[in-house]
């Protein structure tokens, strides 16, 4: 056997050696005959030889009837039909019915299942996995990774992102948003965190004060009368705008108790009370959403969104040991140490888990038992007697090799015992 061949050799059902275990076993059978024969042709010279020939004559007769037992389990000794021989193609139907009874009665019950579930550590078995432990559970998850890739490639991108989108916009629909941009609002109000938008906002109008200095000059001398332009009063008019417009921009970027800056946080107050309480703020809110899902630009980028979770999801399975040294991998982690460590979280996936395969059991074990006798009931005489005799067949010349010596000792017993 070579090393290529080795691994596979373990699923190879034929028991190894059996051919050369047959030939000794008819080897020794014939060995005892030829032995009878000597012994008793020299008998009469050397008498003691009849325990010789008392031995091998056992023997023969103990070797001759395991051959035969042994052959009519899988076939009519010498093409004869016996009666009560080829036992195994004769009842194989039998047979496939008992393996299946035998399965039922001692696997597939839900009750026997639940009682063998309660010895098996499901939550421990997953919170050691996603822990990514070295060994053997690395090369299971390398190859579930793989299928998971291979499965999420050969799905219908269009169909299961139509799915997905319809899923999420349906959601949204669905979901009252106001309440929960109300509270969103008022959580960050209340720890200071709309402070840094605050101030951006008023930087970002003191640019465009800046950008449009121009235009607003402009504006100015095109409303300002004839009588300002004359007396040029529509340019100090424009300076004056400009001006108080920076003044007012400076003073609330360093003042946090300006009074325009007072009044702005007043109004966000205002409104995430109103996104909370207010049926008609809540109304107004809800179309804007309507309308905003019913455009084409939010499908595409809901769309957007999907290819790239995708694209992401089948580059983190194609490596999952990149994927697994990031967030992602921390997250994981620390889901397998609460799985070990939390014994209420232990206590119910180790109790939905045995649920599970217990109704599945429940469900399915019929199916699972009809499969089995169906399948051997399904197969012809030759077959079975051909794999169960490859499969044992090293153990029964080994029945044939005993009766050989057990009959010639006992023979040589009984001689014996007859000479006193």
């Amino acid at each position: 056997m070579t090393a290529a061949t080795a691994p596979a050799f373990r699923f190879n059902p034929v028991q190894p050696g059996a051919r050369g275990m047959k030939i000794a076993a008819t080897g020794l059978l014939l060995v005892m005959a030829g032995i009878f024969v000597l012994a008793r042709a020299y008998e009469s010279i050397w008498p003691g030889l009849t325990y010789v020939k008392a031995f091998a004559e056992a023997a023969m007769v103990g070797g001759l009837a395991d051959w035969f037992a042994v052959t009519a389990l899988f076939r009519h000794p010498l093409g004869l039909p016996i009666p009560h021989t080829a036992i195994i193609p004769r009842n194989k139907d039998r047979i496939g019915e008992a393996l299946a009874n035998f399965l039922r009665e001692n696997f597939l019950i839900a009750p026997v299942v639940a009682r063998r579930m309660r010895n098996i550590d499901v939550a421990g078995a997953v919170g050691r996995f996603l822990q990514a432990p070295e060994g053997q559970e690395t090369r299971i998850r390398q190859g579930a990774s793989r299928l998971i890739a291979d499965l999420f490639e050969s799905l219908d991108d269009e169909r299961l992102g139509g799915l997905v989108k319809s899923a999420v916009s349906s959601r949204l629909k669905t979901m009252e948003v106001s309440p929960f941009l109300g509270h969103a609002l008022a959580s960050a109000i209340n720890e200071d965190r709309h402070v840094p938008m605050l101030e951006a906002a008023i930087r970002w109008i003191a640019r465009a004060l800046d950008a449009n200095e121009g235009m607003i000059r402009e504006m100015v001398h095109k409303r300002a009368s004839w009588v300002l332009k004359i007396a040029a009063l529509d340019v100090r008019l424009a300076d004056s705008i400009v001006e108080g417009l920076r003044k007012v921009t400076v003073e609330m970027s360093t003042d946090p108790t300006h009074p325009v800056r007072i009044k702005v946080e007043q109004a966000l107050a205002d409104l995430a009370n109103d996104l909370q309480t207010n049926a008609e703020t809540r109304a107004r809110v809800e179309a804007m959403k309507d309308e905003l899902l019913a455009n084409r630009s939010v499908g595409l980028w809901i769309d957007t969104l999907w290819q790239k979770g995708r694209e992401a999801m089948i580059r983190a399975a194609r490596n999952p040991d990149a994927a697994l040294a990031g967030k992602l991998g921390e997250v994981l982690r620390s889901m397998g140490q609460s799985l070990e460590k939390d014994a209420r979280i232990h206590s119910a996936i180790n109790q939905f888990a045995r649920r599970a395969v217990s109704g599945m059991a429940a469900s399915y074990g019929g199916q699972i038992v009809k499969l089995v006798s169906e399948t051997v009931r399904g197969w012809d005489a030759r077959t079975i007697t051909e794999r169960l005799e490859n499969a044992v067949g090293r153990d029964l010349q080994y029945i044939r090799i005993n009766g050989t010596l057990v009959g010639g000792l006992v023979g040589l017993i009984l001689h014996a015992l007859d000479r006193l």
